[in-house]
């Protein structure tokens, strides 16, 4: 048995024209929908490729895949995911949000707000914490999630949480809103005050993101009331490792580990 997990991709989406336009302009625009149409299919014969070097360098091979799960918090992307599975895996796709049952209850005013990857990781993190769990999942947005322990290990429900932009979106926004701020990479920096302006911004996102989490992470235990075990996941949720004691475990694989529960739970195995 192998499942095929696809979190996310980036693609491009064909949309239609409503308004009337002369033979010029609709050649133009027929051009245009044949351009984006090549694209879209040189989008998925490359994440083809990836996917089959990917499990080729694991000794692996398509052929050999079975099942295959979509969370993309960009409804754009799962147009191309799906024909991705369809075409080159032929296999029908389960869709987090649109044909699975997750299997959680979602403890908020409106359960259809709460985004994919939020409840995916909720319920990767039941499978292997027990107790009340607060999710640091830190991406293109640093997500702070509060999910609640059941009677037993796999029960529990997502109680709604907090979003705040993620370190690389601050980054991008520093360098293209200051035309003197240069585009950096993110590191810890040895010392907190910086003596010029690379070093100055990185100690500024390194260090403020790290103030972020502590201050989030004490006010949400303050309010919550009851012990928590803080997770923390997502791309670049390594760089603080070390950094901070707010955080009690790292664990990369909460989203795949979340993917692979709800397959199961949705293909009775």
């Amino acid at each position: 048995m192998m499942v095929c997990c696809l979190c996310c991709c980036l693609c491009v989406v064909l949309t239609g024209c409503r308004t009337q336009r002369t033979s010029r302009e609709m050649t133009d625009y027929q051009k245009q929908v044949s351009n984006r149409q090549e694209i879209a299919a040189r989008h998925e014969r490359r994440n083809e490729v990836y996917m089959d070097s990917l499990m080729l360098m694991k000794g692996l091979a398509v052929a050999s895949l079975t099942g295959c799960i979509i969370s993309s918090v960009v409804p754009q992307s799962i147009f191309n995911l799906r024909n991705l599975a369809r075409r080159y895996l032929n296999i029908e796709p389960l869709v987090i949000g649109e044909n699975v049952n997750l299997g959680i209850e979602v403890r908020i005013p409106k359960p259809s707000e709460a985004g994919a990857d939020r409840l995916v990781n909720a319920i990767g993190a039941l499978q292997v914490y027990e107790g009340d769990l607060l999710l640091i999942d830190s991406g293109t947005a640093t997500t702070f999630d509060v999910v609640s322990g059941g009677a037993e290990r796999g029960q529990g429900a997502f109680e709604g949480g907090l979003i705040a932009p993620g370190i690389n979106l601050s980054l991008q926004a520093l360098h293209e809103a200051a035309a003197k701020l240069p585009r950096i990479a993110i590191q810890r920096p040895e010392v907190v005050i910086g003596r010029d302006t690379v070093t100055s911004m990185q100690s500024g996102v390194f260090w403020g993101y790290i103030a972020l989490i502590e201050g989030l992470v004490d006010r949400i235990k303050t309010e919550w009331g009851k012990p928590m075990t803080v997770v923390g996941t997502g791309g670049v949720a390594s760089l603080f490792e070390g950094s901070t004691q707010s955080i009690d475990r790292f664990d990369p694989d909460l989203t795949i580990r979340g993917l692979l529960e709800i397959w199961r739970r949705n293909t009775h195995l």
